[in-house]
């Protein structure tokens, strides 16, 4: 099976995303809004970010969380005891950012989100009645003006043949907010898991945009929108000298919008985030 890839400007695109949302936890999206050269760009801007030392000026903190993760401190996935193998920046509008990266990087944080805010409409228009009534208030509601969505800038180093037996780029996991945006990073390597367990690759065709649903989409529709397990498989032969960029949008609602009886968006944040040790 593979994931198929929807036309943005198709008359029945927001039904078919929906349906392989719901299907496959993924869509797939072509011929979007997001400028291709705007997102090659910030490829080549970061890789030479990273390649610097620059980097070590931008450590992160710990309380606000914006700013440089370095490989040594990069996230074990949950269930997992080996360190991804990654190194990555956090991107808020409030967040320090290096000046010459500012402009690209916010243009496209910016362009994104209004594209995320239409696809979370996509999914309230096309949910049935019975999932619509647990939605606290509309989907691209909960982020209107949201100071929690995060862009993160990830850099996975070529591999250099000792890394730590069993660590991969990313391993399988599942994502905490509410949908996912991520234009195909400029190498293959991601792959989703189908409801039967097996591993299938993500389309990661230059241009295509791929969106996934996290926990908290799936918390907010009791169960109906699956958020699916996915990594990012480290490469063979040639490509294991090559970099790989990537530049997922990690859509937060607002910290005290309702996602359901059990959960606001902080609390249910703030519970996941303590499992994975961040905080």
């Amino acid at each position: 099976m593979t994931l198929e890839t929807i036309d943005y400007r198709a008359n029945d695109a927001a039904s078919k995303f929906v349906t392989s949302l719901r299907e496959t936890g993924f869509g797939v999206l072509s011929n979007h809004p997001i400028n291709q050269q705007l997102v090659e760009d910030i490829y080549r801007e970061w890789q030479a970010f990273f390649n610097s030392e620059e980097k070590r000026n931008y450590l992160f903190k710990p309380e606000t969380q914006d700013g440089f993760f370095p490989a040594e401190i990069s996230e074990t996935a949950k269930g997992h005891s080996v360190k991804d193998i990654k190194e990555y920046f956090h991107v808020y509008p409030w967040g320090r950012i290096p000046d010459s990266l500012r402009d690209n990087i916010l243009t496209y944080y910016e362009a994104a989100n209004r594209l995320a805010a239409e696809l979370l409409d996509w999914v309230e228009q096309h949910s049935p009645a019975e999932v619509k009534q647990h939605f606290s208030i509309a989907l691209p509601k909960m982020i209107e003006n949201s100071q929690k969505t995060l862009l993160r800038v990830l850099h996975y180093p070529p591999m250099s043949g000792d890394e730590e037996m069993g660590a991969i780029r990313a391993a399988a996991h599942e994502d905490i907010n509410l949908l996912t945006v991520l234009p195909a990073a400029n190498e293959p390597g991601l792959q989703v898991q189908l409801k039967d367990g097996t591993w299938i690759d993500v389309p990661s065709d230059f241009g295509n945009l791929i969106i996934n649903i996290g926990d908290m989409l799936q918390e907010a529709s009791n169960g109906y929108f699956p958020s699916t397990s996915h990594r990012v498989i480290n490469p063979e032969g040639l490509d294991k000298g090559k970099s790989r960029i990537s530049l997922p949008l990690f859509l937060h609602p607002n910290p005290q919008v309702k996602l359901s009886d059990k959960y606001t968006a902080d609390s249910y944040l703030m519970e996941r985030l303590r499992e994975l040790g961040v905080i």
